[in-house]
């Protein structure tokens, strides 16, 4: 019996320091993050903080001691009366002068944070189940956020590295010093776009575009996430921003401008199978597995499987139809607006000839273009 006692001191003893270990790093604060904005917001917080902090310390001193001066042990009797116009007066409008305190710099951070006007940069976020489109309005760059974190870390198979869950293959670049102007709406379902050094959090809902601004203050990257539920993978849409200095802005925007006229040419030439196979398996990987599985199992009924599919061996026009326009009322989304016709091409090539599928049949970006202008 002491054996037990001993043994189960020593694990709630080895537990306390294992749970302080843990929490070493866990903050329950706000972050002042690298923005005028998000200065202005912790300053807010921590001095209506302080204000709750000093009235719960008036409050209950006041209880307290009146519970330990006025105690029964030392014969205190209960005062007997209905009311006092004087104490009512008092509690109605202190408080009310204590909220109008409070209501004066809240208000002034709050048109702050909602002035979006005189924007040096705009950029249009849209989200997706579940990646992350950012469109530099004006500049003609387009591009796809996706998580980038192995699958070997997801599934325990590699150790986690610091920045788990929270890289992108396509980071948000963006200038410093300049205001940056965000248009935030979604494709599908409800997402919530999060950077918390930004103090920026816009829901995206579909159908409508909320705004919101930041100025970053210096250079570096900042990591946020999608908050709010939007699917079965919502904990893998990471948002990662990267603050440069204004040159190094310009030239990754001349660069991805020239991706992007290199993309539209690739949608003239001819790839043979196995070049499609290559490029569809990559894109199939990063696209299309989460639901149908690396394996093209499928998770059934959810997520029918492609392995031996009527989709997949039987009319190619079907298929490059659902690839393109989704599936009206079920999980199957239309990838017409995140992938090229170039992809769309490789990923319908690779579905109709992986696995066991063996049609032998390529398609061109030509007959993705034909489907288009149908």
């Amino acid at each position: 019996m002491r054996s037990r006692l001993g043994l189960g001191a020593l694990s709630l003893l080895l537990s306390a320091f294992y749970a302080a270990d843990v929490s070493a790093e866990y903050g329950v604060n706000m972050t002042r993050g690298v923005t005028d904005i998000s200065h202005s917001v912790y300053d807010l917080h921590m001095t209506i903080f302080w204000i709750c902090v000093a009235i719960g310390v008036v409050v209950f001193g006041v209880m307290f001691y009146s519970i330990f001066k006025h105690r029964k042990s030392k014969g205190a009797v209960a005062s007997n009366f209905h009311d006092n116009t004087t104490v009512e007066i008092l509690w109605t409008i202190v408080p009310a002068i204590i909220l109008i305190v409070m209501a004066i710099p809240a208000t002034t951070v709050l048109i702050d944070m909602y002035d979006t006007s005189d924007a040096d940069v705009d950029i249009k976020i849209t989200g997706y189940q579940w990646k992350w489109r950012y469109e530099y309005l004006g500049q003609d760059v387009n591009f796809f956020s996706s998580l980038s974190t192995p699958k070997d870390e997801i599934y325990n198979a590699a150790q986690k590295n610091e920045n788990y869950l929270l890289e992108v293959d396509n980071a948000l670049v963006v200038p410093i010093n300049k205001k940056i102007r965000f248009l935030v709406t979604a494709n599908d379902v409800i997402h919530s776009w999060w950077v918390p050094d930004f103090a920026v959090k816009r829901d995206a809902i579909p159908g409508f575009i909320n705004e919101s601004w930041t100025r970053i203050n210096e250079p570096g990257i900042y990591r946020g996430q999608c908050t709010e539920l939007c699917g079965k993978d919502h904990g893998f849409m990471p948002v990662v921003v990267r603050a440069v200095e204004q040159a190094e802005y310009d030239d990754w925007i001349i660069q991805k401008q020239e991706q992007a006229k290199a993309a539209a040419a690739l949608a003239a030439l001819t790839f043979t199978l196995e070049e499609q196979m290559q490029r569809g398996e990559e894109v199939y990987l990063k696209t299309c597995a989460a639901c149908h599985q690396p394996n093209g199992a499928g998770i059934p009924p959810a997520f029918p499987a492609l392995k031996g599919s009527d989709i997949a061996l039987n009319d190619i026009q079907k298929h490059i139809e659902v690839v393109v326009d989704g599936i009206a009322g079920s999980a199957m989304q239309a990838y017409g607006d995140q992938l090229s016709d170039v992809d769309i091409a490789a990923v319908v090539t690779y579905e109709r000839n992986a696995w066991g599928n063996d049609t032998g049949e390529n398609i061109s970006a030509a007959d993705v273009v034909d489907y288009r202008n149908k």
